[in-house]
């Protein structure tokens, strides 16, 4: 048997190993609240992810205070307003998307109905 005072493992690997469940769990959790069907099912998902998100955040906090984490070099603040803006754009251009489709979505259900209710002419 191992000394009490003798760790399993050391911190900074232990807290890097919750981390990075942590980021699997959210990824796991996104999906699930993507492809959740029943909105109470998707809102609990959506809450786990939020609870996870947050639980990630202060681990994260915590590490790089214990200088167990070294994030990347800093980003220059163009490249992430430049990311943003791509990333708004194309959250706008999808929402557009699926508003168009919502309306159009009943004309075409409706003139698909129409010709399949019309009798078809025989050709002789």
């Amino acid at each position: 048997m191992a000394p009490a005072n003798q760790q399993f493992m050391p911190d900074e690997d232990l807290a890097y190993t919750v981390l990075c469940d942590l980021k699997r769990t959210t990824r796991e959790y996104a999906t699930a609240a993507m492809e959740s069907v029943c909105p109470a099912v998707r809102q609990q998902f959506t809450q786990l992810l939020n609870m996870t998100l947050q639980m990630q955040g202060e681990l994260y906090t915590a590490m790089q205070s214990n200088n167990m984490y070294n994030a990347s070099s800093p980003t220059l603040r163009q490249d992430i307003d430049k990311n943003l803006k791509n990333y708004q754009d194309t959250q706008m251009k999808t929402q557009q998307f699926v508003q168009q489709v919502k309306q159009n979505a009943p004309q075409a259900w409706q003139q698909q109905a129409q010709q399949m209710n019309q009798p078809q002419m025989q050709q002789h």
